[in-house]
């Protein structure tokens, strides 16, 4: 039933083939001169082509980097203990929004509680010696003062021959002894003002061991995890739960090497979920370092997300505004090939010759193709261009753009 339809179509599909493509060789098989045939093409002998144009004006349109990514909470930890203990705090379940500073795990605070008061003790202890060596130091500085008047009044007396040179000996020797005092009751201020550091070091170490009895929530997020149920013996390092912030996330997409200068950070970006939703954000950061193994940087876009219903780890396809690039908008029926397989359009010429002129494609929408690399005002075969050749003359019929 359907066999004829399709023969035809294959029939017609091969003709338009070897018109356009294998024009020579169809007309070396006709007994047609190529060269007869080119000449024509180029002057004199050869009708015109009716074809269909358009004049296009070239137009300054947004420029959008289209990237491949997903979603990334801005934060993400794991809380693990500092110290060790039994749990005695209830768990909380995950998916539970937790503000900074609630308390998420607690610990047994066992013996800690009379370590602590061991070390203030300490302290005390150490803070009541300080006094006693200060007057201690008082005490031999006045008995070097006493020694000092003493070896004066010797050293006169024995001037004047009232005293003799033993005394003088003997009062000097006292001032070595009591300068000796000095030193020594010195020591003794700095031993006690050490002591009194150790004791506040000790205070400081037991206090921060009960601190980590506690551990708490280190920003506001949900947690992705039960906390440690109660009973549980936890170590250092051993996790109590994991939270995530996603208030702003992320967009974490990555761009080829060659459109990376097209992206600045502070572009506007927009994002299409994998559910429809349509978001819109910030550039905030773009990597100046490629991956090894794909070459591509990362772009990172923060995008709100007050109420929590964009999720990690969700599928998005990222536009990031760049600067206008001018285009023109065509019909997609109007791009063909050259002989050498490069896209582009034929154009009406000077003359009403018909010319290829290359381009390149910047986006496709559903009015048509946005394409790059034609002059500023330009008349496109939009009908008939698959019939024509360079230098062919043509007879064109305008059209009005529809864009």
């Amino acid at each position: 039933m359907r066999f004829m339809p399709l023969l035809t179509a294959i029939v017609v599909s091969v003709a338009l083939y070897a018109l356009v493509f294998e024009r020579e060789a169809l007309m070396v098989f006709a007994q047609v001169d190529p060269v007869a045939a080119d000449n024509a093409v180029e002057g004199d002998a050869i009708n015109p082509v009716s074809v269909v144009a358009m004049t296009s004006v070239a137009e300054t349109v947004d420029s959008a980097v289209i990237l491949r990514g997903r979603t990334e909470a801005a934060r993400q930890v794991t809380v693990a203990s500092e110290t060790s203990g039994l749990v005695v705090s209830e768990p909380i379940r995950k998916g539970a929004f937790v503000e900074e500073g609630d308390l998420l795990c607690q610990l047994d605070p066992g013996t800690r509680a009379a370590s602590l008061a061991e070390a203030r003790a300490r302290l005390a202890e150490a803070q009541g010696r300080v006094p006693e060596a200060q007057a201690t130091v008082i005490e031999a500085s006045a008995r070097v003062r006493e020694a000092e008047i003493n070896v004066n009044v010797a050293r006169q007396l024995s001037e004047d021959g009232f005293a003799s040179e033993t005394r003088l000996v003997s009062a000097e020797a006292a001032l070595e002894a009591a300068n000796a005092g000095v030193q020594r009751a010195s020591t003794l201020v700095t031993s006690a003002q050490a002591g009194i550091e150790a004791a506040q070091a000790g205070v400081a170490a037991a206090e921060r061991e009960i601190e980590r009895l506690n551990i708490s929530a280190p920003f506001a997020g949900l947690l992705e995890s039960d906390t440690t149920e109660i009973g549980s013996l936890m170590q250092p390092g051993a996790p109590c739960a994991t939270i995530i912030q996603l208030d702003p996330i992320k967009l974490v997409g990555f761009v080829p090497e060659a459109n990376v200068g097209q992206i600045t950070v502070g572009a506007l970006a927009g994002a299409r979920l994998a559910t429809g939703e349509e978001v819109v954000g910030e550039v905030t950061f773009l990597s100046r370092s490629a991956d090894e193994l794909t070459r591509t940087f990362r772009v990172e876009v923060r995008v709100p997300n007050a109420d929590l219903h964009i999720g990690d780890g969700q599928t998005a396809e990222i536009l990031v505004a760049s600067d206008g690039r001018t285009a023109h908008l065509l019909p997609a029926s109007a791009l063909t090939l050259d002989n050498d397989g490069n896209i582009g359009v034929r154009v009406v010429g000077d003359g009403n010759i018909a010319r290829f002129l290359p381009l390149s494609v910047m986006r496709d929408t559903i009015d048509g193709i946005w394409v790059t690399g034609l002059p500023e005002t330009v008349d496109v075969i939009v009908v008939g261009q698959e019939y024509v050749t360079d230098g062919v003359p043509v007879v064109p019929t305008m059209q009005e753009a529809d864009g």
